[in-house]
């Protein structure tokens, strides 16, 4: 009898159930892994919400995740059986100029494990080897749980230029939004504000180094943002793209500044003023996920406490509630869900 496994699918927030399928089998150059923890994502709430543009309803999550190889197919030879390791979930076809010129993270095909391919929110799950990082033995599996979220950040950081001695804004004080904080001071920012709308992550943002935090509705936002960073911001990271984040954004940001689109905006028009991006030389660039050098960062950080995983992690489930993680997901008071999965 063919063993059977489960496997989470998301047909909708109130739709999170548990499916029986085959055990999978490691092909050529494919590990099997068995999934330790996982991290339920941003991305998964607007998916699950039927909101996000590029995952459609059902899919099977598990983009954030961390799990110990079981088994390796024919032609593997940099991963083992044993060896901790980490997903990096962009998967991409390594023919397209995107890819020939090392930004496979914009491949013409890209697909993203988890997302638009089933993930490891599972007992077992298989993926190409040159996908997945090797853990370093101390990192534990909460920690690395936060690689992969980090990471995002990173390749945003790298959008933005030298931060050294500059000031930044950031948008939203959610996973992404605080990671970025984290970052953005070990690059040396010299001064750091952060919007969100809630006093509770805008405190958090406060305790992880912001030089100041204010709501994100505030009236006279752009005049208090410019009382703590003397000026306009040097760099502003939008990371709610929602509603008029990128108006925001603009009238944050300096002449000559930058304005990196981090978060994953709803399908439709965003209003922003055109006339003073133009009039302002502003840079506006998008960041999606990131590179392998943005993980190896990520890992080095994490390994070396950069990152203070308790003002993170808010929440654990395992993986037969993974739709009371999901659920929990919705409150905004809580950063990073995690569900772990029992040894199978």
């Amino acid at each position: 009898m063919t063993r059977q496994i489960s496997r989470v699918v998301v047909a909708g927030l109130d739709d999170v159930t548990l499916e029986r399928v085959p055990a999978p089998v490691a092909g050529p150059g494919e590990v099997l892994v068995r999934s330790t923890v996982v991290g339920v994502c941003g991305s998964d709430m607007h998916a699950a919400l039927g909101k996000h543009p590029f995952i459609d309803l059902p899919y099977r999550p598990g983009h954030e995740v961390v799990g110990v190889v079981t088994a390796t197919g024919d032609g593997v030879a940099a991963v083992a059986v044993g060896d901790r390791i980490v997903v990096e979930p962009n998967l991409y076809c390594g023919e397209c100029a995107q890819c020939r010129a090392g930004r496979y993270n914009i491949c013409r095909k890209l697909e993203v494990f988890g997302c638009q391919t089933p993930g490891g929110l599972a007992e077992l799950f298989t993926i190409p080897a040159g996908r997945v990082h090797v853990l370093p033995d101390a990192m534990t599996d909460t920690q690395a749980a936060l690689i992969e979220p980090l990471a995002t950040p990173l390749g945003a950081l790298a959008k933005s230029g030298d931060l050294h001695g500059r000031t930044v804004a950031i948008l939203g004080a959610g996973p992404i939004g605080l990671l970025l904080l984290v970052a953005a001071k070990h690059r040396g920012a010299s001064k750091v504000v952060v919007t969100d709308l809630l006093e509770s992550q805008r405190a958090r943002a406060l305790r992880l180094g912001a030089d100041a935090a204010f709501p994100a509705d505030s009236a006279d936002l752009a005049e208090r943002s410019g009382e703590t960073l003397h000026g306009p911001a040097d760099v502003v990271f939008d990371c709610v793209s929602r509603g008029h984040s990128l108006a925001q954004a603009v009238d944050l940001v300096t002449k000559g500044g930058t304005v990196v689109v981090v978060g994953v905006g709803a399908a439709g028009t965003t209003p922003v003023r055109v006339d003073l991006i133009q009039d302002r030389e502003i840079r506006l660039v998008g960041s999606l996920m990131y590179v392998a050098d943005n993980f190896i960062e990520a890992i080095s950080l994490i390994g070396a406490g950069v990152v203070d995983i308790a003002e993170f992690v808010t929440a654990t489930f395992p993986l037969h509630d993974a739709d009371k993680a999901f659920a929990a997901s919705r409150d905004p008071e809580q950063v990073k869900v995690l569900i772990t999965v029992a040894g199978s």
